[in-house]
């Protein structure tokens, strides 16, 4: 349970980090002529919270599925 727990967290810090980086890529946007690693910055937290998401969206049905295996044995 504890590890459900510290993915949470995770998710919920990586998703204020991503709007952090998405507001700066604006920011930059408008001040005109913008480097790609500005652009790609925001890939990285993008990728980890798709990850962590897949994970806490499969969390339900994956327990569902082992109580069910519980309670058949």
């Amino acid at each position: 349970m504890i590890w459900n727990k510290w993915i949470r967290q995770v998710h919920r810090w990586l998703s204020m980090a991503f709007t952090l980086f998405v507001i700066a890529n604006f920011v930059v946007m408008g001040r005109g002529d913008i480097a790609l690693y500005v652009g790609f910055a925001t890939l990285l937290p993008l990728v980890l919270l798709l990850l962590s998401g897949l994970y806490l969206f499969a969390l339900p049905y994956l327990a569902r599925g082992r109580k069910g295996a519980q309670e058949s044995t």
